[in-house]
């Protein structure tokens, strides 16, 4: 296990490959398997692309985060960790959820050093009375597989996602529902207080490739907001995918492939 100890916390990572550094950061509750279950696929192919998977802290391994009370101090534990970890060095960025938010967190603080950067229904409001939201719906479900689930676990798959099947439930499981059984609500319950950061983001226009992939039936975070970004990504690819809601990664696995691979592409052309 790897470790980086930065002011606020001991940040666990796991750090694959060579190349172009990738910093991966994943939602809020759950751990660097969300990331890893989504993006580790793609470079079975690919090379050239060093991949570092992070727990925020409050979720995963990280641990001695007992300072951390705010998106600024997760913010700044993350900033440092990129410090310790590729000094001066340029990086590609992607996050999903809470992790989006992040980033853009850090493109405002380290526009410069940014190659590229990735956004998986990202967060762009950080409270949820200021976002466009839309009606939670299920747009497919395996009724045999389903019939095989407990009430409880029935319950908690189809309030968070709106493909209902075996494959969802698989993956649902193994890389978001295991990093959430284990985060740590306190501390998550005290960072919402502070959800938002202190200061404005989006003031910087960013002109290196990106890409939003938004879904049409994410009812956490909407999909409608992203779209006022457009002017300030001006290399962004927006993508809007129906029959897909807060785990887009998941239930769209296949177009998710194809637009994080020519993201991808575009990065490495620049």
């Amino acid at each position: 296990m790897s470790y980086c100890k930065v002011r606020k916390a001991e940040i666990y990572y796991e750090d694959l490959g060579e190349g172009i550094p990738i910093i991966m950061i994943h939602g809020f509750s759950p751990d660097h398997r969300l990331m890893k279950g989504c993006m580790e696929p793609l470079f079975k192919e690919r090379k050239g692309w060093r991949r570092i998977y992070i727990d925020l802290p409050g979720m995963g391994r990280t641990k001695n985060y007992q300072d951390i009370s705010t998106s600024d101090d997760m913010l700044e534990s993350v900033i440092e960790f990129i410090d310790h970890i590729i000094p001066n060095q340029d990086y590609v960025i992607a996050g999903e959820s809470y992790g989006g938010y992040l980033a853009r967190g850090i493109i405002h603080k380290q526009l410069q050093h940014i190659k590229g950067a990735a956004f998986i229904c990202p967060v762009i409001y950080p409270y949820a009375k200021d976002r466009s939201l839309v009606p939670h719906i299920v747009m497919k479900r395996d009724e045999s597989f389903l019939e095989s689930l407990s009430p409880e676990e029935l319950e908690d798959f189809s309030h968070n996602n709106v493909v209902l099947n075996e494959h969802t439930w698989v993956r649902y499981n193994q890389e978001v529902v295991s990093g959430a059984r284990i985060s740590d609500s306190r501390l998550l319950s005290k960072v919402q207080q502070n959800y938002g950061f202190s200061f404005s983001i989006d003031q910087y226009e960013f002109h290196k490739p990106s890409v939003f992939l938004l879904g049409r039936q994410d009812s956490v975070v909407g999909y409608q907001d992203a779209l006022n970004l457009l002017n300030k990504y001006s290399r962004g690819t927006f993508g809007i995918l129906d029959e897909a809601g807060h785990n887009l990664q998941i239930e769209k696995d296949i177009l998710f492939n194809s637009l994080i691979n020519d993201w991808l592409d575009r990065v490495n052309e620049n």
